[in-house]
């Protein structure tokens, strides 16, 4: 059975947490203490029901305030499907959040309150889906008991986010009207809207077909951790992309030697191959240094050798970026100096035009097209072949904190 990983965006109060408990609830995936621990906290904030947004509000600050503040991750599985549900703030602040969770989805869920429609977040939103290659975006007009399940509301709203969504590149956009807080048309079909013709959330999402989307081509391998044991050499880390086996040649970088895999262990069993996203022990035959961050990948098929790099960069941080100011770049296991040489345009997510940047520097939020060097070679591959190789985290190194992220397009 394979598995499908989801997020849910979209401005805040749209209902994104109410729509991923009653997927939870109505799958009957909630266990009895859960379920018993959400009543006992929504008769103490004295609501009139059982708050299902609580059960992936696990902070309890999310409580006290009624928000979602980090990323929070819930599982279920249905007899068709398994599913990984990560469900994403909405807050301007919290954009990080969102493209963390939405660096590694398949599906995206984007919530429209049906009474307030489109906002600049919901574009905001539905632009970065596009940028981080979620190739299938799924419009949920959520709250439509509360405009009287009228069809022309919803159509009005699918018309703004189409008009929007157009101009959006490599997205598959498909429109459900629902009502998470009653379960209308989430797992069943609802009766009050006879006029929507299309399947209901879970049906969909059960039968999206995303398994051509991995890269089981290009063999991308970075090296987290080198150990020693009786007298073998143990390469620890991820398979970024493509298929591994033992007795398969690679090359190593950045030294360009060769060396083959011997054998191959997950979770301390012999396996026979390896794919994406694993997380493995290779034996190699080689006995030159090899060090965390280093890659193998197959010898005429590995990434490109770069030290600038052109990029979409989000910022993410209250401090501006700044031009020629040092941060660390951040590639997989690979970590460098490393500087954005120019900033070519910035991005106006309401109309999609390009602007240029106010006096050289990028405020949070933000996002812009941009040149970055950086002090040592990285391999690299475009974002829109290989998300993990293509992407890269910028990094304040007087804070250590992540103050954006990049989608490499040229490297």
């Amino acid at each position: 059975m394979d598995i499908l990983r989801l997020i849910t965006c979209g401005n805040v109060d749209d209902g994104k947490s109410t729509l991923l408990g009653r997927l939870l609830h109505d799958t009957k995936s909630i266990f009895e203490d859960q379920w018993a621990a959400l009543q006992r906290i929504s008769s103490e904030r004295g609501d009139s029901a059982v708050n299902l947004a609580f059960i992936t509000d696990g902070l309890r600050a999310e409580r006290a305030q009624g928000i979602t503040i980090d990323v929070a991750h819930r599982y279920f599985s249905t007899p068709r499907r398994k599913f990984i549900l990560a469900d994403c703030p909405g807050h301007l602040e919290f954009t990080r959040n969102m493209v963390t969770g939405a660096s590694s989805a398949q599906v995206a869920l984007l919530l429209v309150d049906a009474q307030r429609g489109i906002t600049e977040q919901t574009r905001r939103h539905a632009f970065l889906v596009s940028l981080l290659r979620v190739r299938h975006l799924v419009v949920c007009v959520n709250k439509m008991d509360l405009v009287g399940f009228a069809e022309a509301r919803f159509d009005e709203i699918r018309d703004q986010v189409m008009a929007f969504a157009e101009r959006l590149e490599g997205v598959e956009v498909q429109f459900i009207p629902i009502a998470a807080l009653h379960g209308d048309n989430v797992v069943e079909r609802s009766a009050r809207m006879p006029w929507y013709a299309g399947t209901p959330l879970l049906y969909a999402l059960e039968n999206f077909y995303v398994r051509n989307e991995a890269n089981l081509v290009d063999a991308r391998f970075s090296v987290q951790l080198v150990m020693e044991s009786a007298g073998k050499r143990l390469l620890a880390g991820r398979v970024a992309s493509g298929v591994l086996r033992p007795g398969e040649e690679l090359v190593h970088l950045p030294s360009g030697r060769p060396l083959k895999i011997c054998r191959i262990d997950v979770a301390g069993e012999e396996t026979a191959e390896a794919r994406h996203p694993m997380s493995v022990a290779l034996e190699v035959d080689a006995t030159f240094a090899i060090q965390r961050g280093d890659m193998l990948a197959r010898p005429h098929n590995h990434p490109t050798p770069a030290t600038e790099l052109d990029a979409m960069v989000c910022w993410l941080d209250e401090r501006p970026l700044e031009l020629g100011r040092t941060y660390r770049i951040r590639q997989a296991e690979r970590e460098v100096g490393g500087s954005v040489a120019e900033i070519l345009y910035t991005i106006d997510v309401n109309t999609l035009r390009r602007q240029p940047a106010a006096d050289g520097r990028l405020p949070m939020n933000a996002i812009a097209r941009a040149a970055l060097k950086v002090d040592a070679v990285i391999f690299a591959d475009a974002y829109r072949r290989n998300r993990e190789t293509g992407s890269l985290l910028i990094i304040d190194p007087e804070t250590n904190a992540t103050a954006g992220a990049a989608m490499i397009l040229a490297p």
